[in-house]
């Protein structure tokens, strides 16, 4: 499951050096308390600065810092995403504790709602971001399919395809296909279910 330091782990990870040098820098500079000594992150990549920025402000405090730097550094889309992300953990962490207070209501919902792409509050494709991001493999095949529907144009298509690794093409996909709506999540989530059966069930029995 995502937790909060996995969130800024990824949004780290989409930096690009240049942004992530940047970030390293407004980190040492800032000068609130507490304050990051520039050892602790000299050289250091975005697995460690997530560690620092954690282990510094805590779970609750890192993520707003986080974000208060990447507005510094202009990378203001990367801070508005975090924040959403962000919210919409806690916003599941709150209902994970309401239908503990609530299971039978939650049971009867659930069984109601059965077989749906998506929750009212939040799409499949949203929910499980960082699994499928790590998970996903046949996306030569995905990819087919986002551009037959008309989801991408060929020179998105390109631009994903020749990406490497799996996982930062997944990362393309969700910045430049899905971004556009409901629709595009919806043909996406029915592209996971014909070619990643398996970890498609595996995420929904998760849920």
């Amino acid at each position: 499951m995502s937790s909060i330091k996995m969130v800024i782990r990824e949004s780290l990870e989409n930096l690009s050096v240049t942004n992530l040098a940047k970030f390293r820098a407004a980190l040492v500079d800032r000068r609130v308390a507490p304050r990051v000594a520039l050892s602790k992150v000299e050289g250091k990549d975005y697995l460690d600065i997530t560690n620092v920025l954690v282990s510094t402000f805590t779970e609750d405090g890192a993520p707003a810092v986080t974000a208060e730097l990447l507005k510094s550094i202009k990378c203001n889309d990367e801070a508005k995403e975090l924040d959403d992300e962000i919210a919409k953990l806690k916003s599941s962490a709150g209902k994970t504790v309401a239908a503990s207070a609530a299971a039978a209501t939650a049971a009867g919902s659930a069984g109601a709602a059965g077989g749906t792409a998506h929750s009212e509050e939040e799409h499949f494709v949203d929910k499980h971001k960082l699994e499928l991001i790590e998970r996903v493999c046949n996306i030569k095949s995905i990819l087919d399919v986002l551009q037959k529907e008309k989801v991408i144009q060929s020179e998105i298509y390109e631009e994903i395809y020749h990406t490497q690794p799996n996982q930062e093409k997944m990362r393309k996909i969700y910045r430049l296909a899905l971004k556009s709506g409901k629709t595009a999540k919806d043909i996406f989530y029915e592209c996971l279910k014909k070619y990643e059966p398996r970890l498609v069930a595996d995420l929904e029995r998760s849920e």
